[in-house]
């Protein structure tokens, strides 16, 4: 889900011929060394019956969005792009020639009439089109095709999907022009990890860092488990799109526990989803004002307005190191004690730090962000219906 500065993606419309022409398989995934290790059992000799090797692709962190971009190839011959890694969408979309109302983008735009693999999707004769509206007023809308995707592999050959459905947008609005599109990962049927297919058991594991490049990784390679792993159980529902679900039981603030329970936030099956492609973490209204409360209790500085004017919580201060730490307690038994840099940004002016937790008013979606997942390897499978964190230096992970 791509946020801008604010939360988002909450309508996607495709028209009614194309849902029925377009459908593909779903996934996602992980594990810890105990708690689940049948599991890990289980896909490791599901895994060694193929000769795949396991796909990942680079990743690298758009300071400008606060979000993390995936290099990926799109078309015949390959026409790299780097698109926003997005948890919680499903539609694999980027700027297409001609666009007559396309944001300006640094890198090429994508020329489908360069590349003859790609085939534009037909409805009742007519090309199929998409339209994605953003909270934040932006949007991509274009029509449906198919597509040749190709990313890395450890094979050594890199993993070609051919007639991958993506979305080739020509109106998009309000865009970082650092980014080409986006990369729907959730377990959605348009999404890149479902129409991977079950080769690769619906595997996804990444690691986010605010410095250097990264890497996402599906299958065999996407497996998180040892020392210090949590794990916390996942939620699918039905009727709310097909976001990745976890249920938040508590916050810590120290040593001062902030329970859901007794809250209309409270629930068991799933109330705070989490996304790659959204920058911050927001909690619905009256929780969100108990935490900020636990924070302003031991926060010795003088809170100032926020400078961007999303109702942060901000401090003037010239270091981190006054604010309290955070623990996240998720159902399944994830106690996640979070860095003080997941929790705390400092402006672009210097001298004022704000908590990354937004509340939000009138309540909305609940959302673990990216912010919060830094120097996490974090893990998804929905067979398993798991999200693996494994604190980990994810800059220099793979160096």
């Amino acid at each position: 889900m791509y946020l801008a500065t604010i939360m988002i993606v909450l309508l996607l419309h495709i028209i009614t011929c194309f849902l029925v022409t377009a459908t593909a398989s779903s996934p996602h995934g992980f594990t810890i060394d105990l708690i689940q290790r049948s599991f890990i059992n289980a896909s490791s000799s599901r895994l060694s019956k193929t000769q795949l090797g396991s796909p990942y692709a680079d990743t690298v962190y758009n300071v400008n969005a606060g979000n993390y971009l995936m290099k990926l190839q799109i078309g015949t011959p390959p026409f790299e792009i780097e698109a926003v890694l997005d948890t919680g969408s499903d539609l694999i979309w980027t700027q297409c020639l001609p666009c007559p109302n396309c944001y300006d983008q640094y890198a090429p735009i994508f020329d489908p009439s360069k590349s003859f693999t790609f085939k534009e999707k037909r409805c009742l004769g007519h090309s199929c089109p998409y339209e994605i509206v953003y909270e934040d007023g932006t949007y991509s809308k274009g029509t449906f095709a198919t597509e040749t995707v190709t990313i890395l592999s450890t094979s050594g050959e890199p993993l070609v999907l051919a007639e991958t459905t993506i979305g080739c947008g020509r109106d998009n609005f309000g865009f970082d022009p650092s980014i080409s599109g986006m990369v729907g990962l959730d377990w959605g049927s348009l999404s890149l990890i479902s129409q991977m297919g079950g080769d690769f058991l619906g595997l996804i594991s990444y690691c986010l860092s605010g410095e250097g490049t990264s890497k996402i990784n599906f299958g065999a390679n996407a497996i998180v488990a040892g020392d210090g792993t949590v794990a916390a159980d996942m939620f699918i529902k039905m009727d709310h799109q097909s976001f990745y679900y976890l249920n938040l039981d508590a916050v810590s603030v120290e040593d001062t526990r902030i329970e859901t329970l007794g809250t209309t936030f409270h629930a068991l099956d799933g109330n705070i989803i989490i996304d790659s492609g959204t920058t911050f973490t927001y909690l619905p209204g009256t929780y969100c004002y108990q935490v900020r409360e636990a924070v302003a209790n031991v926060v010795v500085a003088s809170q100032v307005p926020d400078p961007g004017n999303s109702n942060m919580l901000c401090y003037n201060s010239d270091t981190i190191d006054i604010f309290p730490v955070i623990t996240m307690h998720f159902a399944g038994g994830a106690d996640l004690v979070l860095d003080k840099y997941n929790m705390y940004v400092e402006t672009h002016t210097g001298g004022t730090f704000c908590l990354t937790i937004v509340c939000n008013d009138p309540p909305k979606l609940a959302i673990f962000g990216n912010r919060a997942q830094n120097n996490l390897l974090v893990g998804y499978d929905t067979s398993s219906r798991v999200v693996s964190f494994k604190p980990t230096k994810c800059s220099a992970l793979w160096n």
